[in-house]
């Protein structure tokens, strides 16, 4: 039997003022006018913390160090029709320059948002990783049945 595999999606929790900043996607081809936070896959040979500070300066323009980037939440995230990601979360709440779209071909807008009052239009994995953080929580799964949960 193949090994089970899945997207590892390294996800940036941009934090300032009580806020987070995120990004309405477009042209993509996935989740098109959800917001979500500046996050993207691992790239062969990277760590996901790199990953985490390489996307920030691809999609936002800021450059983020090693220091400034800390571990905060693991989403394990399953969509209605059985897709799988894992999301491991960092916070940044310093970096060089500020943010800006840099990224207008696959972002509308970007914005900053109060953990507790998110657009609507929130990609649902992105909502529960800031739900989860705010909450202090280091790990969820979302949308898994509770019969498939270890609790």
């Amino acid at each position: 039997m193949p090994r089970y595999t899945i997207v590892v999606d390294a996800m940036l929790l941009l934090v300032r003022d009580g806020q987070v900043l995120l990004a309405q996607r477009q042209g993509t081809g996935y989740a098109d006018s959800w917001w979500n936070v500046p996050s993207g896959h691992l790239e062969e040979g990277e760590t996901i913390d790199q990953a985490v500070i390489r996307e920030a300066r691809e999609e936002i323009g800021i450059t983020l160090r090693p220091g400034q980037v800390r571990f905060v939440h693991m989403c394990h995230f399953r969509n209605p029709e059985g897709h799988a990601r894992m999301g491991a979360f960092f916070e940044a709440r310093t970096w060089e320059g500020e943010p800006y779209n840099a990224e207008p071909h696959k972002c509308a807008r970007i914005g900053w948002f109060p953990f507790d009052r998110l657009p609507d239009m929130t990609y649902p994995y992105t909502a529960a990783g800031v739900a989860e953080y705010a909450r202090g929580s280091a790990y969820a799964a979302v949308g898994w049945s509770v019969t498939q949960q270890v609790r």
